[in-house]
């Protein structure tokens, strides 16, 4: 069994997901995809990506002079598409557990709130 993914890196690689993006344009997609909860500083970006690129998660794609400053733009690889692959179906189990062990608390009487979006149909 793996350990989970940090948030940050579970961010980074949904994000490239959608597609190569370079330095900044990650962190603004990090913040969407997290609604604020998540809002990386360029430092730890970058070592972050340095560390994804050994794991070869990520790889770079091109780069472009933008404004006399080179920006690079890094893609997601098979192996981080499969590594993140396997944390959303892990992500996916431990929130079904969860779910159900919430609905049956309510069914008890319990007086948790509803979560109405986070209940599957039939355990509401």
């Amino acid at each position: 069994m793996s350990k989970p993914m940090q948030e940050p890196t579970f961010l980074i690689l949904t994000a490239l997901a959608d597609g190569a993006q370079h330095g900044y344009g990650i962190i603004a997609d990090v913040e969407r995809i997290s609604a604020g909860r998540t809002r990386l500083r360029a430092g730890t970006l970058y070592a972050a990506l340095d560390r994804l690129q050994a794991e070869h998660l990520i790889a770079p794609d091109r780069e472009e002079v933008v404004d006399g400053r080179l920006r690079r733009y890094y893609r997601l690889t098979e192996d981080g598409a499969a590594a993140l692959a396997a944390e959303v179906d892990a992500l996916r189990r431990r929130t079904e557990a969860a779910a159900r062990r919430l609905a049956a608390f309510r069914l008890r009487g319990g007086t948790a709130p509803a979560f109405a979006g986070l209940f599957p149909r039939g355990l509401r």
